[in-house]
């Protein structure tokens, strides 16, 4: 039995059943890291003494007859923008090597306390800033269905980590769509919870009004599982929200008649491959013939989500990354003559040409004479953009159904040069971002190369438990979440 093969929840029930040890899982992963990363470079740090130990944990927990967690003994890989008490967390950033937090994130304290063995630290695009994890200052990470092609990002570690088999599950954030693209581009479910579902005290900010972190999962059982042990209220975290989380896998009952279902006629223009949309419609059908009640729906200020959110997500990385000066931690330069040398050099040497660019634009657009015709201008869109979707709750639809990214996964090296156009694969989730609405992405089918198309579901805040329901009934009826990337 390759235990690298099966998903969260059979690997749960094996160890808990005691059929097979955490120990023996966890070295079946580590295993799996060593023959294929290489290739693949999904993981920035691999912390595999940790990993045993935590394992070893689980399994004397066991044999004494005691309780343990939801997770007890399943491999999880974390995003490196999450800090991990005396590991090294460096946001796939130069300026941050070197920097072992003191303290865990909230969410790795959720999973050690549901017994996960964490098994390292996945590869991302700088501070998130990316959709491609080729802005990572590290490593380009490789998609497992090809490694010539990208595994989306900022998430791409994490993603790749579970389309390898190196992890069946991993944790990412999400500022504008870098849980759902990946997931999109690499076969799996990505959800990006509703704004204040999960605590974001231990994340690394990039823009604190937009980023969320969410579940990797190779299909929506293992995601349920994984969500329900990361959401809740954190009083560490003054934007979570006090309210109950529900039994995500509890819903899970495959049933979708009655539920109304949306299809924004703005997410079918032009710039989406005529494969993604011919899956996404398909899967439309889908969908109705068990029972759903399909419609189009507008969402008229949708061409105002991008040039909105590359004002506000860069403001907010311009107010965040000034953190970054060379004197608390992180990189320091040498040779600096007096203090704002050393806030200039540092950051000079530490930040990529990418984040240096959002930190222009969003310090331009936060300036003195500018504020009012750029920043306060995107807010009031982004208003517009979160009365849009309120009007399609009121008026009784229960989810929105789009394509996740416009295309497959695009080759490394591709769109480098033309950062238009790497902004455009995140035009159809950035609008749940600006929102703060949940939303998740599934594999509805495979181009002609052989790669996974994303299917996205978007729906009103909290509704988590509905967008898994749909979810899980379109993969009842297909197999396209049972396929493995050809490594």
């Amino acid at each position: 039995m390759d235990l690298h093969t099966l998903t969260a929840h059979e690997l749960a029930e094996k160890i808990k059943s005691r059929d097979v040890s955490a120990r023996a899982v966890t070295d079946a992963f580590l295993a799996r890291i060593e023959a294929v990363d290489g290739d693949v470079k999904a993981f920035v740090t691999v912390t595999a003494d940790r990993a045993r130990e935590t394992a070893d944990a689980v399994d004397r927990r066991l044999a004494a007859g005691e309780e343990v967690g939801p997770l007890a003994g399943v491999p999880v890989a974390l995003k490196d923008n999450l800090c991990t008490e005396g590991v090294e967390t460096t946001c796939g950033s130069k300026i941050l090597r070197g920097f072992v937090p003191p303290y865990n994130a909230t969410v790795v304290d959720k999973l050690l306390g549901a017994g996960a063995v964490s098994l390292g630290k996945a590869n991302m695009d700088e501070f998130a800033m990316g959709s491609s994890t080729e802005n990572s200052a590290l490593f380009t990470t490789r998609n497992p269905w090809d490694l010539s092609r990208v595994p989306g990002g900022s998430s791409g570690g994490s993603a790749a980590a579970v389309a390898a088999g190196e992890a069946p599950l991993a944790l990412g954030s999400d500022t504008g769509g870098s849980i759902r693209q990946p997931a999109a581009f690499c076969g799996l479910v990505g959800v990006k919870p509703t704004y204040g579902r999960v605590s974001r005290y231990g994340l690394v900010a990039f823009a604190s009004s937009l980023d969320q972190i969410g579940p990797f999962a190779r299909n929506t059982r293992d995601a349920a599982l994984l969500l329900s042990v990361i959401a809740g209220h954190d009083p560490c975290d003054s934007t979570s929200v006090p309210r109950p989380v529900p039994d995500y896998r509890a819903g899970l009952n495959g049933d979708v008649r009655g539920l109304r279902l949306g299809v924004p006629s703005q997410y079918f223009a032009e710039g989406i491959a005529p494969n993604v949309q011919a899956a996404v419609l398909q899967a439309v059908e889908l969908l109705e013939s068990l029972g759903a009640k399909v419609e189009t729906v507008s969402l008229p200020y949708t061409e105002y989500v991008l040039p909105a959110y590359y004002i506000l997500a860069p403001a907010e990385a311009s107010s965040n990354l000034a953190r970054y000066d060379g004197v608390r931690y992180g990189h320091r330069t040498t040779g600096a003559r007096d203090h704002i040398g050393l806030f200039e050099k540092t950051r000079d040497e530490g930040f990529g040409a990418e984040v240096k660019q959002r930190i222009m634009i969003g310090t331009y657009a936060l300036s003195h004479g500018y504020y009012d015709a750029f920043y306060l201008k995107a807010q009031q869109a982004r208003t517009l953009i979160q009365r849009d979707f309120a009007a399609c709750w009121q008026s009784g639809i229960d989810a929105l159904v789009t394509p996740t990214a416009p295309s497959v996964a695009f080759g490394v090296g591709e769109k480098a040069d033309d950062p238009l156009a790497m902004k455009l694969s995140d035009i159809c989730t950035l609008s749940a971002n600006m929102a703060g609405i949940p939303a998740l992405s599934q594999c509805c089918g495979f181009s002609e190369d052989g790669l996974p198309i994303g299917l996205q579901l978007m729906g009103p805040a909290f509704s988590e438990e509905t967008l898994l329901r749909i979810a899980h009934a379109y993969e009842l009826a297909t197999d396209w979440h049972t396929r493995r990337a050809p490594l």
